[in-house]
């Protein structure tokens, strides 16, 4: 005689998947969660290695080494440098090429963005020799602003996509009637558009400048003046011949490296979370 089991409830196969779900992301913040561990207390830790740990006894030690002027401040200070500016041209640049794209319709839009999106998949270390033998030429290698140049250039691509999106949800209804009052298309820009679209130029800034500070590559190619390369660069430092790696150190000079960025965030995530608040402000 065959028995048959009873069906399993909805209930219990709905618990069943949630349990699952929250496995798999539990596992997911331990990958995040073990490297910013091991960063935190290998700074702390005055034998740090490859190993989390709790350090057998707290020093400073490693902050004191880090903490001089050829090791941090100097390289932070050539990355906030170059960074903040890259930043500033790329988001000023942006909004001015996102505006014609946004407010007036052509037949070329469309190739335009389209080919606005296919310069966002090219590689930098494809263009990088052209790049460098252009700067040669035009006397711009060895430069900070040849530098920031480049960098503004590497990140107009998906600025400007980014930012003719979030200038999209600003109605022109809000343009005309400035533009009836006299105002023209810059002003309107810069009083109207972009303070409504906050929340866009935070996120085309934060982005920008992320992407920025963490490069390696191009101010590795393009600066050859020790004094001038950036913490990006820098931080190679702390990797010496033969595999041999001074893990406290860089443990340390990794969390001095992370705080701009974290900085940043936390002065723009208002912006960030604040959407645009527009409703009510164009009637009929």
């Amino acid at each position: 005689m065959t028995v048959n089991k009873p069906p399993r409830s909805p209930r219990s196969r709905r618990t069943k998947h949630r349990l699952a779900a929250d496995a798999g992301l539990l596992a997911v913040a331990a990958a995040f969660i073990l490297p910013l561990a091991w960063v935190v207390l290998s700074s702390f830790d005055p034998e740090a290695d490859l190993r989390v740990r709790l350090p057998g006894s707290l020093t400073l030690d490693n902050y004191d080494k880090v903490l001089t002027p050829e090791i941090t401040f100097t390289p932070l200070l050539n990355s906030l440098l170059l960074c903040g500016g890259g930043t500033l041209l790329t988001v000023a640049c942006a909004a001015l090429a996102a505006y014609p794209l946004s407010r007036y319709r052509s037949r070329l839009n469309r190739p335009f963005m389209l080919t606005i999106l296919f310069a966002t998949s090219l590689p930098i270390t494809a263009i990088m020799v052209p790049v460098y033998a252009l700067f040669v030429q035009v006397d711009l290698i060895d430069t900070m602003q040849g530098t920031i140049f480049f960098f503004a250039a590497s990140q107009l691509p998906f600025a400007i996509w980014l930012m003719k999106n979030f200038m999209d949800g600003v109605p022109k209804e809000l343009e005309e009637a400035a533009w009836t009052d006299g105002a023209s298309s810059f002003q309107s820009l810069l009083r109207i558009v972009l303070p409504l679209m906050g929340p866009g130029v935070a996120v085309v800034t934060v982005f920008s400048f992320v992407m920025m500070w963490g490069n390696f590559f191009v101010p590795f190619m393009l600066l050859l003046t020790p004094d001038q390369m950036p913490a990006s660069v820098s931080i190679n430092d702390f990797f010496g011949n033969k595999g041999t790696v001074v893990y406290g150190q860089l443990a340390a000079f990794s969390i001095l490296y992370s705080t701009p960025v974290i900085l940043l965030y936390v002065l723009v995530s208002r912006r960030l979370g604040g959407g645009f608040a527009l409703g009510g402000a164009v009637k009929g």
